[in-house]
């Protein structure tokens, strides 16, 4: 299991609205390939580009998708919005 849980902050959720990003909590040892990988194959969507960070001893993916898909399309699906 690559993808964790979805992160829903406040700044995550506008993120969300705003720059049609979503934000995971990742498997530390998995690569940004694998993680756009499984966001592409899970929610049938085309990723733009994955940044990752480590927050508080787990590892975040930034995941941003391209234009003609919608991040909150994904945050409705997992009941975040």
């Amino acid at each position: 299991m690559i993808l964790i849980k979805p992160i829903t902050t406040e700044k995550a959720i506008r993120e969300i609205e705003l720059e049609n990003k979503i934000y995971f909590v990742v498997e530390k040892k998995i690569k940004k390939a694998d993680i756009k990988k499984e966001i592409e194959e899970q929610f049938n969507v085309k990723v733009e580009k994955v940044n990752t960070q480590i927050k508080n001893n787990q590892k975040v993916a930034v995941v941003k998708l391209k234009k003609e898909f919608k991040a909150s399309d994904i945050a409705a699906k997992l009941g975040i919005m």
